[in-house]
């Protein structure tokens, strides 16, 4: 029995929450439009409709998923060629740090107004919040070579492209995954900032339009799917890693 609640003592933890968070409302009388009961939240998110649901959250997805996919393709490149080059280091990475030094929901308006009020701005921002950590940690990843294994290549007349390809890729892996983990719940979060600006739908859209209008309910019901959505893709992302690069896990412990 020890073992079994040491395996889901999370599970355990946050049910009980939830219940002291229900029994909390119903004996404070707290009103809805304050913090409403888990019950309300859920009766809230039926009485919704799945087809609506479906709909906001496909345009966060999406959204959320192209701005990742954009970071990772001009992230990895990037952080190879800041190793490779100590001139390219020493101009792009002060950069890289007043863009990660900027506060995105500041300049969020003006990357709207510069853009447009279509999908694009909403992918760039996505993209600007999740970018930072995948080039910093690729970088330092490739960075982190022994010297003895890059001094071995050398003795044997390995070439550059090799070296990299060889050595330091796949000393890299557990990095860029660590990275790629925290980039993706990053992502969701690029989304939703971005859908505060400008959008017609999402649940970054929903969770302000609730809000304003003090269906409170409906907001705490977006908030949550918006929790299970990001932990969702935090999964895949290291379900990939298990199936992909298996030994990288044992790297990082």
């Amino acid at each position: 029995m020890p073992a079994l609640l040491q395996r889901h003592v999370s599970l355990i933890v946050f049910l009980l929450a939830l219940a002291g968070w229900e029994a909390a409302c119903h004996l404070l009388a707290v009103p809805e439009y304050i913090l409403p009961a888990p019950s309300v939240v859920w009766h809230a998110a039926l009485d919704l409709g799945l087809s609506r649901w479906l709909d906001h959250l496909g345009a966060t997805l999406s959204v959320a998923l192209a701005g990742y996919a954009l970071a990772i393709a001009l992230a990895l490149p990037l952080a190879v060629a800041i190793t490779r080059s100590a001139l390219l280091s020493r101009i792009i990475m002060p950069w890289l740090v007043v863009i990660q030094s900027t506060p995105i929901v500041a300049i969020a308006p003006i990357i709207v107004v510069t853009l447009g009020a279509g999908v694009l701005p909403r992918v760039v921002i996505t993209t600007l919040i999740s970018f930072f950590p995948l080039v910093v940690s690729t970088a330092l990843g490739l960075s982190s070579v022994p010297a003895e294994l890059i001094e071995l290549s050398r003795s044997l007349r390995a070439t550059g492209t090799r070296q990299y390809w060889q050595i330091r890729m796949p000393f890299a892996v557990p990095y860029v995954f660590s990275a790629l983990k925290v980039s993706i719940t990053l992502s969701v979060v690029g989304a939703v900032v971005a859908e505060f600006v400008a959008a017609e739908k999402g649940l970054g859209y929903l969770i302000l339009f609730s809000t304003s209008s003090f269906k409170v309910p409906v907001a705490f019901a977006a908030l949550a799917l918006l929790v299970l959505c990001s932990l969702t893709l935090y999964g895949l992302v290291q379900l990939a890693q298990r199936r992909l690069f298996p030994w990288s896990q044992r790297a990082q412990a």
